[in-house]
């Protein structure tokens, strides 16, 4: 394990938190993710579940776990199932926890194998009414492909068709957003990492060498420093394709005069790091450039405070949206008149800035919540604020991430932002 775990404690708060608000003679029951083949006997890199790490905090495959707090025997309430170490299976795939591991870890006291889950989930079935279950719940996200928590859920209501079935995300959501001492601290961490990462790759950046070689310095620093890698695949787009908001080839040759964008972010304990800069190429930006990067980093700058208790993502994008009308005016993109006459359901600056200002962070880069969701002392957003003018080739984000309190922190205060310190790095 590369990282320092979280303590157990925060998972067992977390459990209890769940049983505070399920039904009486309830069962819940969480997966671990699927491994996806790559080839021969080789699997893509694991990614666990986010519920279940955030219950549990194991972290492997083939993983189960129940909490059955009315069940009859007391060794049966709560439950991890792992997968068997056997000496075998060792030797081809390496360490896999021990019963006594993922004890500690998780906190949970009555640790079993993964063999035995068949035979132990009947006995639990029948000593419950209602199954709490998790499929993921994003609106906009629409899983086309019948992942294991979606097949487990199939399997279960076919076998005991007459219980009474419970989504867990209403109760689970709530309670993810909102970010404890330990989430803070490793999401500080990623953050941390992403800044040296960002310091590195700012040094190798000039005219003449391809994206995918900033790439790899972003990725030397953070796995040197101990993240398990990107906590999304990496941004790093420079010229013309600065204005394309998913741009993941970062194969070309970066040219004097253009500017690069990188957005990126550490993978920390499984919590995400999320930042964007955009930088010259060839280290000093010209006139233009300084000019629609300032209009971006007001802004910026100007937002930050605004993630306080009650407001939303909708909220944000109103403040920011204004903003952008008249800080594009300044950089002659449209003239007022014009945006007096404009049709209200197709805004001028909406050429110019069509992503949200915002999105929640956690052990997901996109966390869950949602726009309408009032912020909460302790939620993490990004705030990423942007102008893409593709007719000029200009693209410009800027990104940080933000602890929502009366007064916001910023988890990359310290990352360079300022056209003085960005070029003044660069020259060295």
């Amino acid at each position: 394990m590369k990282y320092i775990p979280l303590e157990k404690s925060f998972y067992i708060d977390n459990r209890q938190s769940v049983v505070n608000e399920i039904k009486v003679n309830s069962l819940v029951i969480l997966t671990s993710n699927d491994e996806f083949p790559k080839c021969g006997d080789e699997d893509h890199q694991f990614r666990q579940n986010s519920e279940l790490l955030y219950l549990c905090g194991i972290d492997q495959e083939d993983t189960f776990l129940t909490i059955a707090p009315w069940h009859p025997n007391p060794d049966y309430r709560e439950i991890l199932f792992i997968k068997n170490p056997n000496p075998e299976m060792v030797i081809w795939y390496g360490h896999r926890l021990s019963k006594e591991a993922a004890s500690e870890l998780s906190g949970v006291k009555n640790v079993m194998f993964t063999d035995d889950f068949e035979s132990v989930l009947h006995d639990l079935m029948v000593n419950s009414k209602h199954v709490y279950l998790h499929l993921p719940e994003n609106p906009r996200q629409k899983i086309d492909f019948p992942t294991k928590e979606i097949r487990f859920a199939a399997q279960l209501k076919e076998s005991y068709p007459l219980h009474r079935y419970q989504r867990l995300a209403p109760i689970l959501y709530p309670l993810r957003n909102v970010k404890k001492a330990a989430e803070l601290k490793a999401l500080q961490k990623a953050c941390d990492i992403t800044k040296a990462a960002f310091l590195r790759a700012l040094k190798a950046v000039k005219p003449g060498i391809y994206e995918y070689e900033i790439e790899a310095e972003l990725m030397y620093e953070m796995l040197r420093l101990g993240a398990k890698g990107y906590s999304f695949p990496a941004i790093v787009a420079s010229g013309e394709d600065t204005c394309i908001l998913h741009y993941v080839n970062n194969d070309k040759i970066m040219q004097d005069g253009d500017l690069l964008l990188m957005d990126f972010g550490a993978d920390y304990a499984n919590y995400a790091g999320d930042c964007t800069r955009t930088i010259p190429v060839n280290g000093k930006f010209t006139p233009r450039q300084k000019e629609v990067y300032n209009a971006v980093l007001s802004i910026y700058k100007e937002t930050i405070p605004l993630f306080k208790p009650g407001m939303t993502i909708h909220k944000i994008n109103a403040y920011v949206f204004k903003r952008m009308e008249e800080e594009m005016i300044k950089l002659g993109l449209f003239t007022a008149e014009e945006v007096k006459n404009q049709d209200p359901a197709k805004p001028l600056f909406k050429k110019y800035f069509m992503h949200n200002t915002s999105h929640f962070i956690g052990l997901d880069v996109h966390d869950v919540g949602q726009r309408d969701w009032t912020f909460q002392p302790g939620c993490v957003l990004s705030c990423e604020p942007g102008i893409y003018i593709a007719e000029e080739g200009i693209g410009v984000r800027i990104e940080t991430d933000v602890v929502v309190g009366d007064k916001p922190i910023d988890l990359m205060a310290d990352v360079p932002v300022e056209i003085e310190d960005i070029e003044r790095l660069m020259r060295k």
